[in-house]
């Protein structure tokens, strides 16, 4: 073959296939740009704006004070079919300032160019300090009816349904920084309730590093990038986060999790969601109880491999976004149920000996069984990412009637920390005006000017009491729908700067997590933990952690110090006596694949009537298939969605083989480092890669027809979850059943128990 003429070749091979534009007679696959294709030559005729993707929604339209408009949602869109300034008015030209001459100096008088500068300079707001790299969309939340016992809140009633916006996201990460970084994630989620707005704001871990708030800021600077050379970006494998962590030994419970294969999740939609604090609840009849709220995903919790979560930093750093709407658009709306769990109001606050304010700690749903109480599910992507994703404003203080606070000492500070963050951000105290933040119930609040004030307040007289308005607003009472601060018995104390005893104990429920895993998730820790300690540039921070995790398990401790080249510690306390908790670990259970990607390689020299027929049952069985072959383009009547050259195999949850495709012309090192020595070889090399990266990944592999010997190629036949069958269908339905358990784990015996 004559690699070195790589176009002619491609030219030849594809014809007049790019000539075809029908699509074939199969759902489309998720991603196109825009709500209508483009078209060749550029549109000079005046028209009013697309409108929207069928997949994407907006805030409803909603006064400042909460009003329904009765507009659509498309209102707070552009207008026109003309280019306008600010103002309104229409402009001819866009592309050139006003010049004394065509070669002459720029006017100052040129307002429209000092519009568009300046608008532009001022683009951007201050990034959250945490959470900055985020992903929102558009839902709705229907309530079961099983809460009323304990909580009065309307939304949680019976056949009640209520908007909600869900923001999900990194924790120490920039803006630009990768999706799939090993890090907390946040799962913000705002309803829209008819008695006010209810921010729940979780986090995919149900425990934090920290007890008390007043030592966040110092966390968050630990795990942010050194301040002298600003490195490394969202990442936890250097030595200030591990300095910090290993002193405070309070946080060695959260960086379990985060070793763990829960801070590398394989999608938002397979995440779980926990509120982290303790809440209290009370029902109509005036009796409370507290409460921890859990998101239980549909899918099943499942995570990427390591490897996988690299690769994926540099082919595709927003793959849990692309993710997270592409299946939205697919049609394969990501759900959650709510669930409750719930425990006495005590005056002693704690359940079965666990301190329920302390956030480092968890009960065991063993113990204390998550009831749900409603459904999410994620149905319309943003309009407009800044509008929508980067102004929204969440804060755990706003609470309907019926769930209120408790004096855990982290969630105190973050009563306060939120609204003060907002004000930095959004530019001032009406951040609530802007159109994703707005309520959707009647706001009366006596609260005037600022900047950027939206509404238009009536009236003389925003004090209570007055008679100039004839008294309005009033408060309400307890038959009005008020809210309830609960009036908790405030014990008489001094003040002092403590944690209450109990908040002493930092490696027991470290070890209960280690205890409940199973040996591939104990080998992921060990791997993790041995990775990030051997980023450390000093050896005594690795030594001191290395004393931390003896203090939680022996055998963890000595894998690690085996891989890091040191002695394993003795413990420094008793080691506790923990019954595992089977809920923690993420493997053994069977989970819809809705919304999974299958890559299917195809040869165009090779029979096409299974692959559409593969093709067709993907789509039927609520999965995206990305067909893979030598060139773009179409293979005969099927559209390609990747090439060898484009595609990796950290973009398909499973990977099947219709063909044998030689060395296609790019084929070569000079143009894809992913081709290697190809000379020698008779398969394409780009597509072995394929193989080998999904078997170590631990993904099922599926081939047929000449795809058997690509198995025997890549020395991958007759392993755990590797199907070769005579047909494309009888091949597809064995894969589709190992994917209900996420991965092959078998395919690697652990040596850890």
């Amino acid at each position: 073959m004559d690699v070195s003429k790589p176009a002619k070749a491609v030219r030849d091979v594809v014809g007049t296939a790019a000539e075809k534009v029908a699509d074939a007679l199969t759902p489309d696959v998720p991603g196109a740009p825009g709500s209508a294709p483009p078209t060749v030559e550029e549109p000079t005729t005046p028209r009013e704006p697309l409108p929207p993707k069928a997949e994407q929604g907006a805030p409803e339209t909603r006064t400042p004070t909460g009003a329904p408009t009765g507009a659509p949602t498309t209102a707070n869109g552009q207008q026109g079919a003309f280019l306008t300034t600010a103002q309104g008015a229409r402009l001819r030209d866009t592309d050139h300032s006003l010049k004394a001459g065509p070669r002459g100096p720029v006017l100052l008088q040129d307002h429209h160019l000092r519009e568009k500068i300046t608008h532009f300079d001022h683009e951007r707001i201050p990034e959250r300090v945490v959470h900055a790299r985020g992903a929102g969309a558009h839902g709705v939340f229907e309530a079961y009816g099983t809460a009323g016992g304990v909580t009065k809140a309307g939304f949680l009633a019976k056949g009640r349904t209520t908007d909600v916006f869900v923001r999900f996201s990194t924790v120490l990460g920039s803006r630009g920084s990768a999706d799939t970084v090993r890090d907390t994630r946040g799962f913000a989620t705002k309803f829209y309730t008819d008695e006010g707005t209810f921010d729940l704001v979780a986090n995919n871990m149900p425990v934090f590093f920290i007890q008390d708030a007043i030592k966040f800021p110092d966390i968050i600077h630990a795990g942010k990038p050194h301040p002298d050379r600003e490195i490394p970006q969202a990442q936890s494998a250097h030595d200030t986060f591990w300095d910090f962590v290993s002193l405070h030994t309070e946080a060695q419970h959260h960086t379990m999790w985060n070793m763990s294969d829960r801070g590398i999740p394989r999608s938002y939609r397979m995440m779980e969601g926990f509120g982290v604090h303790t809440f209290r609840l009370v029902n109509a009849a005036g009796e409370t109880a507290l409460v921890k709220f859990h998101w239980k995903p549909k899918l099943g919790v499942h995570s990427l491999t390591w490897e996988e979560a690299q690769l994926l930093g540099g082919v595709d750093p927003d793959f849990h976004r692309r993710d997270l709407y592409d299946a939205i658009e697919a049609g394969a709306f990501p759900e959650w149920e709510l669930g409750l769990q719930v425990f006495p109001d005590t005056p002693e606050e704690t359940f079965a000996g666990i301190d329920l304010l302390d956030p480092t700690k968890i009960v065991p749903e063993e113990l204390a069984p998550v009831q749900p109480v409603g459904k999410l599910t994620l149905n319309r992507t943003p309009t407009n990412f800044f509008a929508e994703t980067e102004q929204v404003a969440f804060h755990v203080g706003h609470l309907p009637p019926g769930i209120d606070v408790t004096n855990d000492p982290l969630l105190q500070g973050r009563l306060f920390s939120y609204v003060d963050t907002q004000l930095t951000r959004l530019g001032g105290p009406n951040f609530s005006q802007i159109p994703i933040n707005r309520p959707h119930a009647p706001v009366n609040d006596m609260l005037r000017d600022g900047f950027h004030q939206q509404a238009v307040h009536a009236g003389v007289a925003p004090y209570r009491p007055n008679s100039l308005d004839g008294g309005n607003p009033f408060p309400a009472g307890d038959d009005d729908g008020a809210f309830v601060d609960v009036p908790v018995q405030v014990t008489q104390a001094p003040k002092v700067r403590a944690n209450p005893v109990s908040f002493d104990d930092h490696y027991s429920q470290a070890r209960l997590f280690w205890l409940s895993m199973s040996p591939v998730e104990k080998e992921h820790i060990v791997r993790a933990y041995t990775f990030e300690l051997g980023k450390c540039y000093h050896q005594a921070i690795r030594e001191r952690q290395l004393q931390c995790l003896a203090n939680i398990d022996p055998v963890l401790c000595a894998e690690v110090a085996t891989g890091l080249g040191l002695p394993a510690p003795e413990p420094t306390v008793p080691l506790a006596d923990a019954a595992p908790s089977p809920a923690l670990s993420q493997v053994g259970g069977q989970w819809p694949a809705d919304g999974r990607t299958v890559g299917i390689v195809v040869d165009p020299r090779a029979g096409l009537d299974d692959v559409d027929e593969v093709r067709r049952a993907v789509f039927a069985a609520g999965m995206v298939p990305l067909l893979i072959a030598p060139h773009g383009g179409r293979v005969g009547d099927l559209p390609v969605q990747r090439t060898f050259a484009t595609g990796r195999s950290v973009e398909f949850d499973v990977l099947l083989l219709a063909g044998a495709p030689a060395p296609a012309p790019d084929a070569s090192p000079a143009r894809d480092a992913k081709a290697g020595a190809a000379d020698s070889a008779t398969v394409d090399p780009r597509v072995l890669l394929l193989v080998d990266e999904c078997w170590r990944h631990a993904k099922a592999i599926g081939a047929w027809g000449a795809g058997v010997d690509v198995l025997g190629q890549a020395w991958v036949a007759g392993t755990p979850g590797v199907v070769a069958g005579g047909s494309g269908a009888e091949v597809f339905a064995a894969v589709q059943r190992l994917l209900a358990a996420h991965r092959v784990w078998e395919r690697f015996p652990a040596s850890v128990a």
